[in-house]
This record gives structure tokens, C-alpha cells and sequence, in this order.
């Protein structure tokens, strides 16, 4: 069973920077994704095992992810006060989850695949 340990997050004021971390290694869509207080999970970043990369519209520019043989990472800057959520790591994903523009089944992806989550909080 996969166990994927997150790190790096904590309180930054807006405009400012943090470097999520994962420890975890896979062949195939690694990704990171946020769930705001209330809202429903949503996809930020993913990278496919050729290192192609993604992002949702609302981070592109700000939000960096990169891997290297044992952890996948997340540069956060120019953070804003929505980026304020519980940030958690998936791997192994599907090919569908290495392209933010769809619509991809979130709910899908089995627990196993899903880190403990680490907390973003961005103050104005």
C-alpha cells in the first residue's frame, strides 16, 4: 500500500512562498490537488512520468510542480488568501488526471493513492 507523506505547509502572507513537498515515487500522473474549507476537492497541478506538466487556470504562473526520483513538490508563490486549503499529493493516477483542463472523476482515485494532506493558509 502506497503511504505518501506530505510537507511544507503552513501560514504565509499574500504574495509570499511556500514549498509543498511529497515523498513518493511513481511511473505513471503524479499530482497535487486542495480541498477548501466547505468546497469539493479540486485538481492544482499534475505531471506525467515524460515530466509534462499542468496546472488549473487560477495557479498557472504562481505554481511550479517538479519531481525528482523520490518526492514530487509543489513551488507555491504569489500566494493569494484563496489559495487557503488542505493540499494533498495523489500518484498513480490515470493518464485523464495529467490534464487540469478535464473535468477528471477526483472521487475516483482509491484512498491508497491520496497523502494525509498538509494546510495552506494565506492571510491578506
Amino acid at each position: 500500500e502506497v503511504q505518501l507523506v506530505e510537507s511544507g505547509g503552513g501560514s504565509a502572507q499574500a504574495g509570499g512562498s511556500l514549498r509543498l513537498s511529497c515523498e513518493a515515487s511513481s511511473r505513471f500522473c503524479m499530482a497535487w490537488f486542495r480541498q477548501a474549507s466547505g468546497k469539493e476537492r479540486e485538481g492544482v497541478a499534475a505531471i506525467g512520468n515524460d515530466g509534462s506538466t499542468s496546472y488549473v487556470d487560477s495557479v498557472k504562473g504562481r505554481f511550479t510542480i517538479s519531481k525528482d526520483s523520490n518526492s514530487l513538490y509543489l513551488q507555491m508563490n504569489d500566494l493569494k488568501p484563496e489559495d487557503t486549503a488542505e493540499y494533498y499529493c495523489a500518484v498513480d493516477l490515470p493518464s485523464m488526471f495529467c490534464d487540469m483542463s478535464q473535468a477528471a472523476p477526483i472521487k475516483s482515485i482509491p484512498p491508497r493513492r491520496w497523502g494525509q494532506g498538509t494546510q495552506v493558509t494565506v492571510s491578506s
